[in-house]
Order: C-alpha cells, then sequence, then structure tokens
C-alpha cells in the first residue's frame, strides 16, 4: 500500500497536480482538518520498504451513513480535492462508488445548509473515483493478483519451508491454517509452493467422505517414503454442507486415522506484516501510475475503474462490475453453489487447482492417459541455474507420473548425455522435495547441442525419447533452435519439443516473464533495502549497485521500480558522459534539498554490461570526485546472490503451471515422425505475453523477434518502465512548491 501511495503521490506532482494523503481511511475523511494532509514529493521518500501503511487505515461505521459522507464531501470541497484513489477492499471500493453517486446531491445539500458557498459547489460538480485493490485474500474478481497478496504469500512460504525441516526432522504432520474466509486463494497457492499433501478451501470443498480421500492420499504418500505431511487450511474452509472444517479437526484425524504426531500451526496476522515483496512494490508502482491517467481521463459519464492486472497487462475494469462478482462468490458458497463459486474465480485459479491435484495424486488411474499415448519424456536444463526450476521440474515429473509417462532427467545438461550418459528415471519420493529447494537438483550446463549434434541424437535414439522438456535461460533457447534445425539430418529430433523460460535475466525471446526472474529482484531488494539504509545513517551517501542480467537491463529496471533507485543505466541505453554529469547535478540538488533529512540514502543501479567504459568502480570514482566532499559514493556488488537463495513463492506457482502445460504440449503433439518434420509448431517455446499464456513456434521467434548478438528479444514490455524509473526518482526533474 506504501508503495502505490508514493507513486499517486509522485506522479501526480509530476502531472502538476496537488496530492493530498487522507489519514486513517474513511474516518479521516469523515473527520477532516489534519487528517487531510497536503502530501510532498520528499514526503514519501523511502516508503517502498516500509510495511502496513503509513497513511493508517481504520474501520469507519460513520462513512456508511448519508450524514458521514455529507461531513466528507465537504471536507474534500474545503481541502480542494476533487478526485478520490481508494486502496482498499471491495468494502471500501463501494463505499467510494456510493460516495461518487451521491456527489450531487451531496453537494447541493451541503449548498442548501450553508455549509459551502455556491462558487465552490460549482468549482466542484464531479468527483472522479479510481479504485485500487488492496488485500492479501486475492478475492477481487477480475484481477489475477491484488496489492498485499504475494507478499502475504512470502510470509506463509517461509514459515511452511521453516515448518518443512521440523516436520521432516520427527516425522510429523502440521496442519496450517491460513487467511482466506471466502477465498482459498493463499492456501492453495501455499500448497502448489511447497509441495503440501492436503488443501482446504472455502469455494471447493472436498467430497463427502472428505476424511477417507485424504487419509488415502497421506498414506499413500508416506507408503511411498515420505517422512513429512503438511495439511494447509484456510479459515474459511467448509465441507459440502457448509460445515467448518477446521485445522483442529483435520488434526484429530490424522491423529485418530493415521496415527501421526500432528501439531496445528495457526499463522494469523503474521501473514499482513514485514516489507513488500518485489512484485507487490512493482504492482503497486504501476497501478498506482495507471491510476492517476484514469482520474485524469476520467468524465462525469465515465464508470469508476478499477485498475487490474491480468497476466503481465494493467488493464481497467469497471469498478462495481468486479465488486458484484467479488460479492456473488460467497453468495454462490453461501447457497452450496461450489461450481459457480469457482467459475467466477478467474480461469488462472481453476488451473492451478488443476495442476495442484494432478502433481499431488500421481496414483489417480482415472487420469492415466491411453496405454497408445504414453511418452517417454525428457527433461534438461540447460543455461545458468534460476530460482524454480527445480519446482518446474518436480511439477513436470509428477504431471508425467499422473499421466502414466515416464519421465527422464538428463543430468548435466547436453555435457552429461554426450559424456557420461547421465539419463537417470524420476519417481515421485525423488522429486517430492524439489519444490522449494533453489538452484539445479539434476545440473544445469550452457553448453549447447551443437558441440556434438551426433552423440546427441545418438543417446535421443537409445532412449526413444518421445518428447523432450527443456527449462532455462536464452542458451536453452539457443539449443532448442540447434535441435530444430537439426530435425533435417537426425530423425531422433523429431520429436514435440518445448522449451520453457528459466533465467534471472528474463531475457528469452516469446516471453515477458521466466522463471527464476522473481526471486532475483527479492533478493535484490532485500540486499538494496540493506544498503540504503546504510546510506541513510550516514546521510550523506550514494551507492552505485552493479545488478546481473548479461545483456538485458530488465532485472536493474524493474529493481529500480522496486527500491525507488534515483537512476538506471542498462545495456539498452548504454552510459555516456552527459547522462552521468546530469545524474551528478541531480545528486547535489537532490542532497542539497535533503538538508539532513532521515531516509535521504541514495542508490544507482548498473547493469554488468551497461558500458565496457564506464564501469561500477569508475562510476563511483566520478561521483566521488565531482562531489567534492558535499558527499560520497560507495560500490555495491551483489554477485551470485542475484541467482541463489529459496525460490519465490510467484516462481514456484508459475512453474508448477507452466510445466504442466508444457507436458500438455508434448502430449497434444504426439504424432508421427513425419508429421513432426513437417510441421515447425511442435518446436515451440511458452510464455506469458500481454494477459495470455501462449505458446511460440521456434521458428517465428528465431528471425525478426530475437536479437542473436545481445542475446536478447529486440521488444520488451518494460522498456516503457525506464522512463517510469525516471520521474520517481526525480532524475526527470523533481517539482517543487
Amino acid at each position: 500500500m506504501n508503495a502505490a501511495v508514493r507513486a499517486v503521490v509522485r506522479i501526480s506532482i509530476a502531472q502538476g497536480c496537488q496530492a493530498y494523503a487522507i489519514y486513517e481511511g474513511y474516518e479521516g475523511l469523515v473527520q477532516g482538518g489534519g487528517f487531510i494532509k497536503r502530501m510532498h514529493w520528499e514526503d514519501v521518500r523511502g516508503w517502498l520498504s516500509e510495511g502496513g501503511t503509513l497513511i493508517g487505515t481504520a474501520r469507519c461505521k460513520k462513512f456508511t451513513e448519508r450524514a458521514g459522507r455529507l461531513r466528507g464531501a465537504k471536507n474534500l470541497v474545503l481541502a480542494g480535492i476533487d478526485a478520490l484513489i481508494v486502496c482498499g477492499g471491495d468494502g471500501s471500493l463501494t463505499g467510494a462508488d456510493i460516495f461518487r453517486s451521491e456527489w450531487p446531491g451531496l453537494l447541493a445539500e451541503l449548498t442548501k445548509l450553508g455549509e459551502i458557498t455556491e462558487e465552490q459547489c460549482s468549482s466542484f460538480k464531479t468527483l472522479n473515483i479510481v479504485g485500487l485493490v488492496g488485500s492479501i485474500d486475492n478475492d477481487m474478481a477480475s484481477t489475477d493478483a491484488t496489492i498485499g497478496a504475494y507478499s502475504s504469500l512470502t510470509r506463509i512460504c517461509q514459515a511452511v519451508d521453516f515448518i518443512d525441516a521440523t516436520a521432516y526432522s520427527h516425522s510429523r504432520a502440521f496442519v496450517v491454517e491460513v487467511m482466506g474466509r471466502h477465498c482459498g486463494w493463499l492456501a492453495l497457492m501455499a500448497g502448489l509452493s511447497t509441495g503440501a499433501d492436503f488443501v482446504f478451501l472455502p469455494e471447493k470443498p472436498p467430497q463427502d467422505k472428505w476424511e477417507n480421500e485424504m487419509c488415502r492420499i497421506i498414506k499413500t504418500h508416506r507408503t511411498a517414503g515420505k517422512r513429512k505431511t503438511i495439511v494447509i487450511v484456510a479459515e474459511g474452509a467448509i465441507d459440502r454442507e457448509l460445515k467448518p472444517i477446521t485445522a483442529t479437526y483435520v488434526r484429530d484425524i490424522l491423529v485418530d486415522e493415521l496415527r501421526l504426531d500432528t501439531r496445528i500451526t495457526t499463522l494469523g496476522h503474521v501473514q499482513r506484516g514485514g516489507t513488500a515483496c518485489a512484485f507487490d512494490r512493482i504492482l503497486a508502482t504501476l497501478q498506482g501510475r495507471e491510476a492517476v491517467k484514469a482520474v485524469l481521463e476520467s468524465t462525469p459519464d465515465t464508470p469508476s475503474p478499477m485498475i487490474a492486472i491480468n497476466e503481465n497487462k494493467i488493464t481497467r475494469k469497471p469498478l462495481m462490475d468486479a465488486v458484484r462478482l467479488t460479492k456473488a462468490v460467497a453468495e454462490c458458497i453461501k447457497n452450496k453453489d461450489f461450481a459457480g463459486a469457482m467459475d467466477l474465480r478467474d480461469p488462472e485459479f481453476e488451473e492451478y487447482h488443476r495442476a495442484y491435484m494432478a502433481t499431488t495424486k500421481p496414483d489417480e488411474l482415472s487420469e492415466k492417459a491411453p496405454e497408445d499415448k504414453r511418452m517417454r519424456i525428457a527433461i534438461i536444463h540447460v543455461g545458468a541455474p534460476a530460482g524454480g526450476m527445480n519446482a518446474a521440474t518436480r511439477a513436470a515429473a509428477t504431471f508425467c507420473l499422473n499421466r502414466g509417462h515416464r519421465p527422464l532427467a538428463i543430468h548435466n545438461g547436453f555435457p552429461g548425455l554426450v559424456r557420461h550418459d547421465s539419463v537417470r528415471e524420476l519417481n515421485w519420493l525423488t522429486v517430492e522435495s524439489w519444490a522449494i529447494r533453489g538452484g539445479s537438483e539434476i545440473g544445469t550446463n550452457r553448453s549447447l547441442p551443437s558441440e556434438d549434434m551426433g552423440m546427441v541424437a545418438w543417446y535421443f535414439q537409445r532412449y526413444k525419447f518421445d518428447g523432450l522438456l527443456i527449462i532455462g535461460g536464452f542458451e536453452a533457447y539457443h539449443a532448442l533452435t540447434e535441435l530444430h534445425s537439426a530435425r533435417d539430418s537426425y530423425p531422433a529430433f523429431r520429436i514435440p519439443m518445448i522449451c520453457l523460460p528459466a533465467t534471472i535475466s528474463n531475457n528469452v525471446p516469446g516471453t515477458e516473464f521466466s522463471i527464476g526472474s522473481d526471486t532475483c529482484l527479492n533478493s535484490l531488494i532485500e540486499y538494496c533495502d540493506a544498503i540504503k539504509q546504510s546510506a541513510s545513517a550516514s546521510r550523506r551517501r550514494v551507492f552505485v549497485v552493479e545488478c546481473q542480467g548479461g545483456k538485458s537491463g530488465y532485472v536493474a529496471t524493474m529493481a529500480g521500480l522496486s527500491v525507488g533507485a534515483l537512476a538506471v543505466y542498462t545495456p539498452e541505453e548504454g552510459i555516456n558522459l552527459k547522462m552521468l554529469k546530469d545524474d551528478i547535478d541531480h545528486l547535489r540538488e537532490s542532497f542539497a534539498n535533503d538538508k539532513g533529512m532521515n531516509r535521504a540514502g541514495k542508490l544507482i543501479l548498473r547493469n554488468e554490461k551497461a558500458s565496457k567504459t564506464y564501469t561500477t568502480e569508475i562510476i563511483a570514482e566520478i561521483i566521488r570526485e565531482e562531489a567534492s566532499g558535499r558527499f560520497e559514493s560507495r560500490t555495491a556488488i551483489p554477485g551470485h546472490v542475484q541467482q541463489g537463495g529459496t525460490p519465490s513463492p510467484m516462481d514456484r506457482v508459475r512453474a508448477v503451471r507452466l510445466a504442466v502445460k508444457c507436458i500438455q504440449f508434448l502430449e497434444s503433439n504426439k504424432k508421427t515422425p513425419r508429421e513432426i518434420f513437417a510441421d515447425p509448431s511442435t518446436s515451440a517455446v511458452i510464455g506469458i505475453r500481454g494477459a495470455s499464456v501462449v505458446f511460440t513456434s521456434i521458428e517465428d521467434l528465431c528471425g525478426i523477434e530475437t536479437d542473436w548478438n545481445s542475446r536478447r528479444p529486440r521488444k520488451a514490455f518494460w522498456l516503457d518502465y525506464r522512463d517510469l524509473v525516471s520521474t520517481l526518482g526525480g532524475r526527470a526533474g523533481t517539482p517543487t512548491g
């Protein structure tokens, strides 16, 4: 929420508007006076790394009554405010829309009562409203994510990851209760991210006699050799008769029926705390910018918009339509229309649920493919390690087993195949614990198949691979192009092949999101928050931070949005003397305006390949020299910290979803070698583009869409964000007054 406030304040000021913050929510709007405060550029410095909401929030019964809204209208007019951006849940947004619809009548009544003048009334004839959804439950319809949801999921996954070690050590079962009164998003995503054995959701109650089914699944897992059991229960979980399913009841079942040593952990308000994750900071910033644009473009006839995100695209949706759909879910649950409740959720929710069930029930015979459709599917990692690689491999392998296929892991990339014959079949127990592991459990290598194409083809033929899943970065993409081109000479490659992009650089053509990039951003912002605190403590210090990413500036740009960088240097834009001079002038002005205020540390992010001449050290030296003692500079190089660590929940859940889709792609393209050879679409890259998950043929990508010299796509959605980083950092000029 703080990132949203920061973005709205600074974008408003940059657009020549006056920005105000209403403290304590609608209570502050009704009270007026000091609760409505004019905000200046410097007032929101450092807010990105703060948890909660720094302008406060409160439930307000008075605003639900017309008399309270009348006072609120008067306070807005007296403050000179004619547009309102509301960040909250469906109740807050509904209140805002009612307020807007009543606005002309409220002004007329205030004029009649003599509370405001006719002149004031004519100056504020309309009130424009825009909604931003702030909710950890992610329970708003028409948007894939709400501000705060992924930060909350991060807290849950951290807790379950810690519990996992205890559960394994003592061979225990844990029942973890998470928030979600009418929405099971947190429970489902936590189950996907942590490899939980069973989840309970409000909108998808288990079938009758679910106790037997849960015990059967857990017993199957234990018999296979699993030492731990994790069950996740949403606080609003119910059975099909609307009877609550409590963590205590689930625990009693596990103790009485399976004789498991079982503990309950209720996470509670831990889920609301802590700093925002990278995705939430970026989402709130982008939606804050869009909210200002929307409120400036609104007319009296325009329905109040809600700012949403669908896949990777910021969109506007009619606010009250989204609220009605959200309330309809609760109504469907109340009426036992659970199919209707799931239909009202976004299609992605149902897709994630199917993926979860498919990867946790490998013995389900009803899910098996016909005998003649079963395949031997090879899985290989190519390129540098990235968070989520193991989660994708686990999901692909368990889904294969669920369908009756045989997943075969090629260890240590193509060199492992041709030099060491390192092909091993994966079983459920082997991959079961991989969901939370970073790095690459089967090993990865940057080498391409062209180094010994003949031997690669020989081993493909020897092991009778029917399909290939390549998980990795630009090298994986390059490997797929080579294998596809070699189909003419090597019939062994006439099988369906798919590349699942996994790289911190997010530089694979055909997708706007690569697995691992979110983990990298979270590692980097945690690092940058720490050094920014150091820089702020000394008041007059700027850190030049070197980011990885190869010749793609994605990591530097998105991290710049997440940490409030003063400047970002990328390979796409390069670095020149004029740029450095302007940034040093901006630093002088910025430090002069700070006058010893807190949160005054500055960060400059430089991509490792932004310039051969202007290295991180040289830029820091130039700044130090030009500062003439008024401020100082330091370098900070996080290096491979950006690649390591536990994968973020976003990388884990997207890895599962995309991996399952990859196996489905291979299944749907099981054809004769002749048909495969004639159909170039059987070699493809899976990706997220705009508001869709798409498969793009390698032939369509490797031509005009790929910059082979720079190892990146020719076009990238995030390039437009560079101007936003400059605007929010004050680089484009800090408005005053």
